[in-house]
C-alpha cells in the first residue's frame, strides 16, 4: 500500500522541520521546500528517510510563481497530493508602522500571503479531482494580538491568511477537502533571531497564561492531528497553539 504524500513549505527548520519528521513517523512521503538553508533541508530529509519516508527537497522562494511551479512539478512526480502544510513565511526586524517601507511590505506580503495563497491554490487543483485532501495554513497568534511596536506588518499578513483559510475552506468543503489554520504563539524557533531578537520568546513567556513558551513539536502534533481522519469534521477555523495567550 502506497504512503500518502504531504507537501511542506519552509521545512528546513523550526515548525516546518518538526512537522516533516512527525509526518514521516506517521507514514507520509514528503516533498519539502526551503529557500536558503539547503543544509537544514538535507538534514531534515535524512531524518525523515530514516523513518521510512520517500523525500524530495526543492529550493523555492514562494514569492516567485515560477518557483511554485517547480515545487508542484516535484509533487506531481512524487504521486497524488494528499496534504499541504503551508508553512513558509518570513518576519522582519522589529519596527514601528511609521518606519515601514514599501519594499519591506512588498516582500512580506509576497511571501506570507500571495505566495501562500498560490501554493494553496495549486494544491487544491490537484486535490479536488480526487475529492480528497487537507490543507493546514500556519498563521500566528500575532493576527489577533497585532504585534504593536514589533511586527504589525507580519501580524497583518497572518490575519490575511486566517480569513483566506475560512474563505477557501468554504469553497472546497463540498468537494471533500478540509482547510484549517494553526496559529502558534510564543514558540522557541529560529524565527525570533531572524527578526533580530533571539531572546524574544523567553523574555515574553511571562505573558502566557501557562507561563512558558511552546516548542515546534507541540505545533507539529496539532498539525498532524488536523491532517488525520480524527479531525474529519474540522474545517474552516483557526486552532490556537498559544498556551492560552
Amino acid at each position: 500500500m502506497s504512503r500518502p504524500l504531504c507537501l511542506i513549505t519552509g521545512a528546513s527548520a523550526g515548525i516546518g522541520a518538526a512537522c516533516a519528521t512527525l509526518a514521516a513517523e506517521r507514514g507520509y512521503d514528503l516533498v519539502l521546500t526551503y529557500n536558503s538553508d539547503k543544509a537544514g533541508a538535507q538534514a531534515v530529509a535524512a531524518a525523515c528517510e530514516a523513518l521510512g519516508a520517500a523525500v524530495r527537497i526543492v529550493q523555492a522562494d514562494v514569492a516567485d510563481p515560477a518557483a511554485i511551479d517547480t515545487v508542484f512539478a516535484a509533487v506531481d512526480a512524487a504521486g497524488p497530493l494528499d496534504a499541504l502544510i503551508n508553512n513558509a513565511g518570513i518576519v522582519g526586524t522589529a519596527i514601528r508602522v511609521t518606519d515601514l517601507t514599501h519594499d519591506r511590505l512588498r516582500q512580506m506580503f509576497d511571501v506570507n500571503v500571495i505566495g501562500a495563497m498560490l501554493v494553496a491554490a495549486a494544491a487544491v487543483k490537484r486535490m479536488e479531482p480526487r475529492q480528497k485532501g487537507v490543507i493546514v495554513n500556519i498563521t500566528s497568534a500575532a493576527a489577533r494580538l497585532g504585534s504593536a511596536n514589533q511586527y504589525v506588518d507580519y501580524a497583518a499578513t497572518k490575519a490575511a491568511m486566517d480569513i483566506f483559510t475560512k474563505g477557501l475552506s468554504d469553497e472546497v468543503a463540498g468537494t471533500g477537502l478540509r482547510v484549517m489554520a494553526v496559529a502558534p504563539g510564543l514558540i522557541e524557533t529560529g524565527i525570533h533571531a531572524k527578526g533580530g531578537d533571539p531572546d524574544r520568546a523567553a523574555r515574553l513567556a511571562g505573558n502566557v497564561p501557562m507561563q512558558r513558551t511552546g516548542n515546534a513539536s507541540e505545533v507539529a502534533q496539532t498539525v498532524l492531528w488536523l491532517l488525520s481522519d480524527q479531525a474529519s469534521y474540522v474545517t474552516g477555523s483557526v486552532l490556537n497553539v498559544t498556551g492560552g495567550r
